[in-house]
């Protein structure tokens, strides 16, 4: 299921809420949200969906090649995808799950190679 972006920002809200109250610390105290999760050793729910996705990938990509679950991931589905984020001028369009991957590869400098050694590609995800 995707994630749309005001969808993580509700989880964002919550999760600091929750990381507030567990820290003992009011919103009126101003203290950075970034302080208060290294308190906790916990990261931001943003960067978890994002290596969750990334690890997910990875995955996909070490199945066989004849392996259904990657066919489905490669399958590209024919006719008009209905509107999402906007590309031009009056223009819209949804994500798919792969672009969304594809520009956190991009961000992150990954590669398909790298995501053949299941132990170096869980490294480089969880590096930030």
């Amino acid at each position: 299921m995707a994630v749309r972006k005001e969808n993580v920002a509700a989880l964002q809200r919550a999760e600091m809420r929750i990381v507030r109250w567990m820290c003992g610390v009011k919103l009126k105290d101003r203290l950075p949200s970034k302080v208060l999760r290294e308190r906790l050793g916990v990261d931001d729910i943003a960067l978890v969906l994002q290596q969750n996705r990334l690890r997910c990938y990875g995955h996909v990509l070490r199945k066989d090649d004849d392996d259904w679950v990657k066919k489905c991931m490669e399958y590209e589905v024919e006719g008009l995808r209905p509107r999402g984020i906007r590309i031009g001028w009056n223009k819209f369009r949804q994500m798919t799950w792969r672009e969304v991957v594809r520009e956190y590869c991009q961000a992150r400098k990954l590669n398909k190679e790298d995501a053949m050694d299941h132990c170096k590609w869980g490294k480089l995800i969880k590096d930030v």
